[in-house]
């Protein structure tokens, strides 16, 4: 009969049907916007409040983001003073508004997503340990998938699978076998920075893009083995495309807007298909050299590809397609360089500020290698430069928070969060805490970690900067051992002091920047 009808209301007007058809579907669009931008925030919102929680007041699809915008403006405009590591209130205003305002546990608004600080580390090891699947990752926008959309975003059967393709890449040895192109980077960019002494030694330099460079040409390096030039390509073009994300996220909660033609969407589609291009021209050369035995696997991708192989056992629903492949390469080289040349550059920022630290390393250094290439084993005894490691990784963490979502009611700490809450685990918050981490928590004192990371805090899950859990960070100790290498060649032969033109301006571009670059005066020793 409806049929019939429908049939009948064509013949008549077909003009009439098809409009029929376009002001049900508006009709269906506006109630669906109606119920994600209104109706579900102020429920969650409603039920936050009911168990005592405070927080900002909903603004319709964007919530606190221009906001958050508006205090990070206002905080990069005045620097630090030299010296303080007293860095939230720049940092992350909104959050340090908020628990002013609202308390420790308050909650702020990421566009119709409530999202609420869990300070506590107690509850922070039980979010992340997950042991029953019931916090999840937050879905990535589909601006956030340009960048990475690796093993960092997958959940279930699909996350475990590729971690367990992945793990045999970043095994202890295999990470060992690298140390050569992690010796070989490193000699480079010191060359480089000798070449540009003058003759009495002394030289200013920019580190920050000094490290990003080196950790580019290692990732590069170590991640695709020959094909590392084409690789150093892709380096550069993920460095633009975060920039024009953090543009970008201004306008993720119009609906529809990723779809219009504007000029920052448009380069970032074509920075995507660029990368997408030169990976799989190096992965299909990478499987085609690796089957015809003329080439090595010891880098990552030939790792990854071996180890998938494995895994398929010549059946491809088992294993991961290309396209997977490319998304993990992608996340080798933005978590893989970023993470490292974050953490070096504030380890010689702190080194210069404190150099009674850094004389201390010095001579831990020379102790085991004097002017030789550090090796492995002796790397590994390095207590001092870890200490001093860990000291930085908790005063500036390269990943300031982490995010995970309920996707069902949670009981956390007594309070019952309804599905679709963002759960926002503030590293930078817990590492900083006074009442975790005694009077002196914002002091640079690398001692504290002299007993063991759980004897540092008052709570031994209170350091995370590489996550926790069965998700923690998969390239951790390759970071670290980077780090080592990199410092342990650079103590050997120079000193290190902040130059006059440093500015201490620590600020967030997805990882936690140096605002004005780190610039470090030399001296050749």
């Amino acid at each position: 009969m409806a049929t019939r009808a429908l049939q009948m209301l064509w013949e008549a007007s077909p003009w009439s049907l098809a409009g029929a058809v376009a002001a049900m579907a508006l009709l269906w669009m506006a109630a669906w916007i109606l119920e994600w931008a209104w109706w579900t925030p102020r429920r969650l919102g409603r039920a936050l409040q009911a168990q005592g929680l405070r927080g900002t007041r909903y603004r319709l699809f964007t919530g606190d983001v221009p906001e958050n915008a508006r205090l990070n403006r206002e905080a990069r405009s005045k620097p630090l003073p030299l010296g303080s590591h007293e860095i939230i209130p720049r940092v992350q205003p909104m959050f340090d508004k908020a628990i002013k305002e609202n308390g420790k546990m308050s909650f702020t608004w990421f566009g119709p997503t409530p999202r609420v600080l869990i300070p506590d580390p107690e509850f922070v090891r039980e979010v992340l340990s997950n042991k029953f699947g019931h916090y999840g990752k937050q879905k990535p926008s589909r601006m956030g998938k340009l960048l990475a959309n690796g093993v960092v975003n997958h959940e279930g059967e699909k996350w475990a699978k590729h971690r367990r393709i992945l793990n045999p890449a970043f095994h202890h040895e295999k990470i060992k076998r690298m140390l050569p192109v992690f010796s070989t980077c490193c000699e480079e960019m010191i060359t480089r920075w000798e070449n540009s002494m003058s003759a009495e030694g002394l030289s200013e330099i920019d580190i920050w893009p000094e490290f990003q460079n080196l950790t580019g040409d290692v990732i590069s390096r170590t991640a695709f083995g020959s094909n590392y030039q084409e690789g150093m390509k892709i380096f550069q073009l993920q460095g633009e495309l975060a920039e024009r994300l953090i543009q970008g996220f201004q306008t993720l909660f119009i609906p529809g807007y990723w779809f219009l033609p504007t000029k920052n969407n448009r380069r970032m589609r074509a920075i995507d298909r660029e990368i997408r291009t030169i990976l799989r021209g190096i992965i299909a050369k990478k499987d085609r050299a690796i089957k015809n035995g003329e080439a090595s696997s010891d880098d990552l991708l030939g790792l990854l590809l071996e180890s998938n192989a494995r895994e398929s056992n010549g059946k491809a629903d088992l294993g991961m397609s290309t396209e997977d492949i490319i998304e993990e390469c992608k996340l080798f080289y933005f978590a893989g360089m970023e993470t490292t040349s974050v953490l070096l550059t504030w380890t010689l920022i702190l080194l210069s500020m404190h150099p009674e630290w850094q004389e201390q390393a010095r001579e831990e250094v020379l102790h085991h290698f004097g002017r030789t290439t550090p090796d492995f084993d002796n790397l590994s005894r390095l207590k001092i430069v870890t200490l001093i490691l860990y000291e930085v990784l908790r005063l500036y963490p390269p990943v300031v928070f982490i995010t995970r979502r309920t996707y069902k009611a949670m009981d956390l700490g007594g309070i019952k969060y309804p599905a679709g809450v963002n759960l926002t685990l503030p590293i930078l918050f817990i590492h900083h805490d006074p009442n975790i981490w005694g009077k002196d928590a914002s002091e640079f004192n690398p001692q504290r970690f002299a007993d063991g990371i759980s004897n540092a805090a008052m709570h031994p899950g209170a350091f995370f900067p590489f996550g926790g859990g069965p998700r923690i960070c998969i390239g951790q100790n390759f970071a670290l051992l980077e780090a080592k290498m990199a410092l342990s060649t650079i103590l050997q032969r120079f000193s290190l002091e902040l130059s006059p033109s440093y500015t201490h301006a620590p600020y967030t571009v997805i990882t936690l920047h140096p605002q004005h670059g780190a610039q470090i005066r030399l001296k050749k020793i």
